[in-house]
């Protein structure tokens, strides 16, 4: 799922050398995209990525092609030294005897820098050249042993803090060509893709580009965003109708309105608060109630603390060795199976929750498919946890941002505010209701605009089912492809000004697949609407009653594992 309102460089990186010309070729006129049915030996993964720091060797791709009959390929050489032996002058070693001998010559160094520099492009590319001949991948480099170009990528959205030059960098070095880039991250080899075309087409071809989680022990294998075919069908019709239709989004919006008109209440005596803790207090109340009746209380602040840390091994290193980030992710979803577990046994001994609690957990638990079999307890605690997951974060992020950006947009926020006002006027009693909130053009417009800059969902895995031939560039089996979702919303190609938050940039629909803060095809997110409503309830509720500032306008930003300001926009905050 976003961007913010932050000084953003509109600058390219400058590159090292200059693009290459072979890539700069015109788009054809028409997208072709041929499966092949050459098998590529699976290759093995390199532990991790990085990016391109010097121009050290020709990249592989602009090599000949291999002789089938050796499959090697011919690299150039790294550059000779003029550094000599002693050996080489006798005459000398009378004065040399008494000088220490390095073990290693300096004239070794730029050897073994261009092996390192090299190594995952021969290990990846030569095997791809040995079996498919002149194979013509994507543009770009894949970085250094174990780490790939994850140095790169952290080194742009953890130390630069300007996320959206990452793929600038590619673009300036290599050119924009089909929007596609080879790479190594997150622990494999990878295409990049990062243009509307390729996005949508990868997003909408489930059965070329399936679903792939770089952490799918942290979601759960049997959860529904890592199951496939008819189990992922049966799951997605259940949990769609439960929490994403409009009859369940009736019985929502009235269902969460009490704690947030509440909650708001508390922030105004306090006067000032932490935005995102805030916000995420309220979103977990609510989740929790609906999908497991969970209360506040110690419980749901436990759940809290142990989705917290799953979630920030989300977009980590998959390194499971204590002290990592995915190790405690691992941790904490054990604790939180526990607690999952305890509540399936507790329903299951009451009469299998029958008239109990109709909430997401016991509609999962008398789900049948068309023989009658009901899913397995793993089954049911798989998609409790990732459901959570979904719903959790990226609502409180969205509700953040809304927040921040309203209090940077006043014209924004007195437009939004009259037109709150008046559905007051026409409403009897202190709460909306789903049709209010469909008939709010223009609340529905500033929820929109809020999305797309949030960037929650900055990026989509996918892996590569069969060897797929793409505009002249061959996508390889087994390779991960990574939809950079963010780089579409950033693009003033796509949307002018794109920095500024305009929600009258809704008043016309946005280009065709430009806009893929949930993603796309059959895999787009279960629960969009669901997220949808909260915003607009909860930002009714927040500008007819309230007024609010932040207090920190200038503060940092910081975009892993999700963007946000340093400070997660803290507020002074007083009713109207």
């Amino acid at each position: 799922m976003h961007a913010h309102d932050v000084p953003h460089s509109d600058g390219q990186v400058p590159s090292s050398s200059p693009p290459n010309p072979a890539f700069h070729q015109p788009d054809p006129p028409s997208i072709d995209i041929v499966p092949l049915n050459s098998q590529v030996p699976s290759t093995t993964p390199a532990i991790d990525p990085s990016e391109s720091i010097s121009s050290a060797s020709s990249s592989l791709d602009q090599l000949p092609p291999s002789s089938p009959s050796t499959g090697s390929i011919d690299l150039p050489a790294p550059t000779t030294s003029t550094c000599s032996n002693i050996n080489d002058h006798p005459d000398e070693l009378g004065a040399s005897i008494m000088q220490p001998i390095p073990t290693t010559r300096a004239c070794d160094i730029p050897g073994v820098v261009w092996l390192l520099w090299s190594w995952n492009e021969l290990w990846f590319l030569t095997p791809l050249k040995a079996w498919s001949g002149a194979t013509k991948l994507p543009p770009g480099h894949m970085g250094f042993p174990f780490f790939g170009e994850m140095i790169n990528f952290l080194w742009y959205f953890k130390i630069l803090g300007r996320p959206d030059d990452f793929i600038k960098s590619k673009q300036a070095r290599y050119g924009d060509g089909v929007g596609m880039y080879r790479t190594h991250l997150f622990g494999s080899p990878s295409i990049i893709a990062c243009s509307p075309a390729i996005n949508k087409l990868i997003l909408q071809s489930a059965e070329l580009f399936p679903i792939a989680w770089p952490t799918v022990e942290l979601v759960g294998h049997n959860s529904l965003v890592a199951v496939h075919g008819k189990p992922h069908a049966r799951l997605r019709s259940y949990v769609s109708n439960a929490i994403n239709q409009p009859e369940a989004l009736k019985r929502i919006a009235l269902l969460v309105q009490p704690h947030i008109v509440s909650s708001l209440q508390l922030w105004a005596e306090k006067g000032t608060v932490r935005a995102f803790d805030e916000v995420k207090k309220v979103t977990f109340a609510n989740i929790g109630k609906f999908f497991i009746s969970f209360e506040p209380g110690p419980i749901l602040d436990t759940l809290d603390q142990h989705f917290e840390g799953l979630l920030k091994g989300m977009r980590a290193q998959p390194f499971d060795f204590p002290g990592t980030a995915y190790h405690h992710a691992l941790q904490c979803r054990k604790k939180l199976m526990e607690i999952f577990r305890t509540e399936l046994e507790i329903r299951k001994q009451n009469g299998n929750g029958s008239g109990a609690r109709k909430d997401l957990m016991d509609g999962l638990m008398h789900m049948k498919d068309e023989e009658g079999k009901q899913l397995g307890d793993e089954e049911v605690l798989d998609n409790i946890a990732s459901l959570i997951i979904g719903g959790y974060k990226s609502t409180s992020l969205a509700l953040m941002w809304a927040i921040y950006y309203l209090a940077k947009f006043p014209d924004v926020l007195q437009k939004l505010r009259g037109e709150n006002m008046a559905v007051c006027k026409n409403e009897k009693g202190d709460f909306i209701n789903f049709e209010n909130i469909s008939q709010m053009k223009y609340t529905n417009k500033v929820v929109e605009e809020t999305l797309r800059m949030a960037n929650i969902a900055q990026i989509f895995f996918r892996l590569v089912s069969k060897d797929v031939d793409y505009q002249g560039y061959r996508i390889p089996k087994g390779w991960q492809v990574i939809v950079w979702a963010r780089s579409i919303h950033t693009d003033p190609k796509n949307f002018e000004d794109p920095m500024v938050f305009n929600p009258d940039r809704w008043n016309e629909p946005p280009k065709p697949g430009t806009y893929q803060v949930f993603g796309g095809g059959p895999r787009i997110c279960a629960g969009n609407m669901l997220a949808r409503i909260q915003v607009a309830i909860l930002l009714h509720h927040l500008v007819i009653g309230y007024k609010w500032e932040l207090i920190n306008p200038d503060a940092k930003m910081t975009y892993l594992p999700h963007p946000k300001p340093v400070d997660g926009v803290e507020i002074a905050i007083s009713k109207i």
